[in-house]
């Protein structure tokens, strides 16, 4: 008799012919790419308009920081249980009733007063987004094996760069010439339309087919249970590349939030732009860089991943390290066009990393975990790092100045090359040598088998 957790599997998924399968796994990636750039764009809309914000409602630096962190800290502590949905229930549901209820919660945000309820739409919004990433990550996983999952992922990423520059631009081109009210309808009602658009493309895959795929299994081979969470914290717990990937997270989202955060308000003071000219210089060189570095990140990563089991986390570390100095040459540079410079080389850097953010641990965590893992991975990158980036970076400006807190955000990237570097030469070849072989005993057991016990070696 058939397992009920694969009866549901099965009454979830939609299939692709094999005839399809390689080229709507390509068509995906275009259609969540999407989604994410209304979800990046709507969520850097507000940092374009903080002059106008700071204006109207006479709100403090730090008030500003709450802000940026509020949407943070939601959407980092709603990300475990949006993770373990995800595993769930269907992936194409999650991604969609999210990103209908993050664009209506958007455009509500044009009905707030004071600062409260500015406060209170932003922490809302980030329980809406906080569902995207862990389903489409997954579901892209399982279109997409060792051999193109981060050209997959990094492709997808470059979603989150145009959408950055496009929250920044329009939301201070709109703000400055209608007022920043109709910033978050606009973006909010489009994002509600492309909901609409996508509901009959998106086709839910089967859990683990691109793992399976990749050791020769046949279409009958299907995950193991969903994990519970007390089981799944055993396996991050066992597996030290997982604790390892997120801290390096915590610390490269911290110096990503900086930017996202800071840096329009920073060339509107020092540099004396205009708010659409400020919020297009802040986004549009990191993110344009970072648009090139994603896909070679990936590139990378994909050909390194097939000498070494370390392939991603490499590529990952030579992006933050190699960032770092931009990130010093940002805050403390007196010129427009060195800054410019730094921004660029600082994106090139970044998209090396940003291309397997979630490819790397999903080479050491299986397919029926996935989504949590991803939603764990945002609790830490987000409520720990990018939740506590605007409040910190405020509190050192209103001190001292915001250039040089700009600056010594490089440390925190410091800190996440050395933990790559650790995984790298201690962890992730046990990690992911440990994974092959269960993925391999479970595609030819007679039935799937559950995890096991934390104290596998």
């Amino acid at each position: 008799m058939e397992k009920p957790a694969k009866r549901v599997e099965r009454e979830h998924s939609t299939r692709v012919s094999p005839g399809q399968k390689d080229h709507y796994k390509w068509h995906l990636v275009a259609l969540l790419w999407g989604i994410s750039f209304f979800n990046y764009a709507d969520r850097q809309a507000i940092f374009s308009v903080f002059p106008l914000l700071e204006q109207e409602m006479g709100l403090t630096p730090v008030e500003l920081g709450l802000l940026g962190s509020s949407f943070a800290w939601v959407y980092g502590l709603g990300a475990p249980f949006a993770g373990a949905v995800v595993d769930r229930v269907r992936r194409k549901t999650a991604i969609l009733a999210g990103l209908h209820i993050w664009s209506l919660i958007c455009m509500a945000t044009a009905l707030s007063r004071n600062f409260r309820h500015l406060f209170f739409f932003r922490a809302a919004e980030g329980l809406g987004e906080t569902f995207y990433f862990p389903a489409s990550m997954s579901m892209i996983s399982d279109y997409h094996g060792k051999a193109t999952r981060s050209r997959a992922m990094g492709l997808h990423q470059t979603s989150v760069y145009i959408g950055t520059i496009g929250g920044g631009f329009f939301a201070g081109a709109i703000g400055q010439y209608y007022g920043w009210r109709w910033s978050f309808i606009v973006f909010g009602g489009l994002g509600i339309l492309l909901g609409i658009v996508l509901r009959k493309l998106l086709i839910e895959p089967k859990r683990g087919a691109a793992d399976f795929a990749d050791i020769g299994a046949g279409e009958q081979a299907q995950v193991a249970a969903r994990l519970p969470m007390r089981e799944f914290l055993k396996v991050v717990w066992a597996t030290p590349t997982v604790l390892i990937l997120m801290g390096a997270f915590m610390c490269a989202n911290f110096v990503a939030v900086v930017l996202l955060s800071w840096m329009p308000k920073f060339l509107y003071s020092k540099f004396h732009m205009g708010l659409a000219m400020a919020g297009l210089t802040a986004t549009i060189f990191i993110q344009l860089a970072s648009m090139i570095g994603s896909p070679i990140g990936g590139w990378i990563a994909d050909t390194l991943r097939r000498k070494t089991p370390g392939g991603r986390l490499i590529v990952q570390a030579i992006g933050v390290f190699g960032g770092a100095p931009f990130v010093v040459v940002c805050g403390m540079t007196q010129s427009v066009a060195w800054l410019i410079v730094s921004l660029s080389a600082w994106g090139l850097f970044k998209g090396l990393y940003d291309a397997n953010i979630f490819a790397s641990v999903y080479d050491v965590i299986r397919p029926e975990a996935r989504g949590t893992a991803a939603g764990f991975m945002n609790t830490v990158g987000w409520l720990a790092g990018g939740g506590s980036a605007p409040l910190v970076i405020g509190i050192i400006a209103q001190r001292e100045s915001l250039g040089l807190a700009i600056a010594l955000a490089s440390l925190v990237y410091v800190a996440a090359g050395i933990l790559l570097l650790a995984g790298i030469f201690l962890f992730v070849k046990r990690d992911a040598a440990r994974l092959q072989a269960l993925v391999e005993s479970e595609a030819h057991a007679d039935a799937p088998s559950s995890f096991p016990d934390s104290s596998c070696k």
